[in-house]
């Protein structure tokens, strides 16, 4: 008689890996201007092409975590690329588009306001953010609804219980993460969003 394959229901399900958001290093790029909101617009397309500083060194923590993963996946941004290539070394990983950061569109403040670099992308975030400040540019419901489709396409690579570690950016990570949350993960590591920081999420 032919024997029957039956499910083995004493199995314990697997468990999901965890997921590290990390933020990538630090991007070649000199922060010490004052620009106008004009100028401030072209920085940003200028640091959303550049790659990193050279001779950075990551964290051997994540170097660890990176070594140890299941899966890598990057942003498509050349500064998230070449921060997973330098923890990588030869290793294949994917780059997904659905992983860039937001935009930062500045609010259009009188063009003899100069700020910093730092303080612009404060203000446009906040602008963006709050209310709906975008140019033309992707809307904050646009990247929520993008945000909801990254972790579930992160999700989905931790189900096969490895580790899945993910070199993209600090804002956007940070919008991942709150999807992660609503779908049951916990935040149960977190170096805040300097550059090379991890936060680790697991399954709740």
């Amino acid at each position: 008689m032919a024997s029957v394959l039956t499910e083995d229901k004493t199995a314990p399900p697997l468990r999901h890996g965890a997921i590290i958001l990390a933020r990538h290093g630090e991007p070649h790029v000199s922060r010490k201007v004052r620009l106008s909101a004009s100028e401030y617009r072209t920085f940003w397309a200028n640091y959303e092409l550049l790659g990193l500083l050279p001779g950075q060194t990551p964290p051997e923590a994540l170097r660890r975590f990176v070594d140890e993963c299941g899966t890598l996946v990057s942003s498509t941004r050349l500064r998230a690329v070449e921060s997973a290539q330098t923890l990588a070394g030869e290793r294949v990983f994917e780059r997904h588009e659905l992983l860039i950061e937001a935009p930062l569109p500045p609010p259009n403040l009188p063009r003899w306001l100069r700020l910093s670099p730092r303080i612009w992308g404060f203000l446009a975030r906040v602008w963006w953010w709050f209310f709906d400040h975008h140019e033309g540019q992707e809307r904050r419901s646009e990247a929520e609804i993008r945000a909801d489709r990254a972790a579930a396409m992160l999700i989905g690579l931790a189900a096969g219980g490895e580790n899945v570690v993910v070199l993209a950016h600090g804002f956007f990570n940070y919008m991942i993460g709150r999807s992660l949350r609503r779908l049951g993960w916990r935040l149960v590591k977190s170096e805040g969003y300097k550059y090379w920081s991890m936060r680790r999420f697991e399954r709740g």
